[in-house]
């Protein structure tokens, strides 16, 4: 990669840009040993050609190249729209299983096909996706971003949309473990507290993450949730679930990305520096630092010299497989049929 900068290792942080193109302040950044991805918002977003420039900008900038990632789940979360699918919310997957189970998993399987194709064809490595929490009706932010209420439709719906995904070349990265369904406060702006013992939760939302861990999932994503009964710190700041249950029960290899350290449920841990070092303390692989730059700066500096081998094997994988390119995906029947599935079921949910 004539250019790039060589370094020996992606590191444990994961942090964005300001727009559409890459600024000198961006690169200085995201040249920082301690960087390993970027996360790329709307306001990142004009065009898919211009999208494909700005992915290939970033990947030029390091060897091995820095992981890209946006939230493209469909419905109420995509980032990239003009030009791109507009997908459906992941809830009408769910009401299509009740009509026909087969004819939604495989709606799902080719859904989880169509975003992963757009996303590897602008050079995008991955998306925060599936969500794999239950819709209890009580979480707002949760609703119809969630594919049913029942914890085996969800696995069953998730595991053929992840299918999907591997078949563009893409790995997935399950949300929120182990369940944010239950709770009404959103993370984003409160702390949230689920009361229920452990034996309810890993019998009910934990269902589909510990189902997809057993098909090989390859990343995981916490939930900024306190589960008081279990302990009293937010998911992605615990040992317990992610080194005990995760690690060590359920034998889980993959990456673990905490949710966004810039969120309210994530004060608990303190200033941004220590939030890091703690989500990185307690087992994640990869950190999340958005919307607020100064922060991101304090993370990566908190955890200069940060070293886990381990890591670095399960974020390689997240890079995927080469997929078409843009021109030569809008050609293949498959993605026109995918259109046509996506735009029957875009308002179904």
């Amino acid at each position: 990669m004539p250019g790039a900068a060589r370094m020996t290792r992606l590191g444990p942080v994961m942090a964005d840009i300001e727009g559409p193109v890459l600024t000198p302040a961006d690169r200085e950044l995201l040249l920082r040993p301690e960087v390993g991805g970027v996360i790329l918002f709307a306001r990142n977003y004009v065009s898919p050609d211009q999208i494909r420039s700005l992915t290939a900008a970033i990947h030029a900038l390091r060897h091995p190249r820095l992981l890209i990632a946006v939230d493209q789940e469909g419905g109420r979360v995509q980032r990239f729209t003009d030009g791109f699918t507009r997908l459906p919310p992941a809830a009408a997957l769910g009401g299509l299983y009740e009509r026909d189970r087969q004819q939604a998993r495989e709606a799902a399987r080719e859904l989880g096909w169509l975003m992963a194709a757009e996303l590897k064809a602008v050079g995008v490595d991955f998306s925060f996706a599936p969500v794999l929490d239950l819709d209890r009706g009580l979480s707002a932010v949760i609703g119809d971003r969630a594919f049913h209420h029942d914890p085996e439709v969800v696995a069953d719906l998730a595991h053929h949309y992840v299918l999907g995904m591997r078949q563009a070349g893409m790995e997935a990265v399950g949300k929120h473990f182990p369940g944010h369904g239950a709770v009404v406060a959103d993370s984003h702006v409160e702390l949230p507290v689920d009361p229920r013992p452990e034996v309810d939760i890993l019998a009910e939302d934990a269902v589909p993450f510990e189902r997809l861990v057993g098909y090989g999932l390859a990343g995981l994503m916490p939930a900024h949730v306190i589960f008081e009964a279990v302990d009293p710190v937010p998911v992605g700041f615990s040992e317990y679930w992610l080194r005990t249950v995760l690690r060590r029960r359920w034998r889980f290899e993959g990456a673990i990305f905490s949710d966004d350290l810039s969120m309210a449920a994530a004060r608990v841990a303190g200033e941004a520096g220590a939030r890091a070092r703690a989500a990185l303390a307690a087992g994640c692989d990869m950190v999340l630092v958005c919307n607020d730059r100064v922060a991101a700066w304090a993370a990566v500096e908190a955890v200069a010299g940060h070293e886990e081998p381990a890591s670095q094997a399960r974020l390689a994988r997240m890079h995927g497989h080469t997929g078409m390119s843009w021109d030569a995906l809008r050609e293949t029947a498959r993605w026109k049929a995918a259109r046509r599935l996506a735009r029957g079921l875009e308002g179904s949910a």
